[in-house]
């Protein structure tokens, strides 16, 4: 078991290939052998960090969309 963890924390996979993942699983469509090689090459500690992050930037983004509609006067 200790193992299984070490061997996919030592796995080396670009950042980008890693939001490229992350931003497809927020996407919701993946193909079945994109996921395959993901699981086979993405460190799974980047991949939570990397989910945080698009999470947290993903509600920036809807905080900032309202505050703009607000203070536009077109949702008054």
């Amino acid at each position: 078991m200790s193992g299984d963890l070490k061997s996919a924390a030592g796995r080396k996979a670009s950042p980008l290939q890693t939001m490229k993942a992350v931003a497809w699983s927020f996407f919701g469509v993946r193909r079945s052998t994109d996921l395959e090689n993901d699981v086979a090459r993405l460190n799974p500690v980047h991949v939570i960090i990397a989910g945080l992050i698009g999470a947290a930037l993903f509600v920036l983004s809807l905080i900032l969309l309202v505050k703009w509609v607000v203070g536009s006067g077109v949702a008054t």
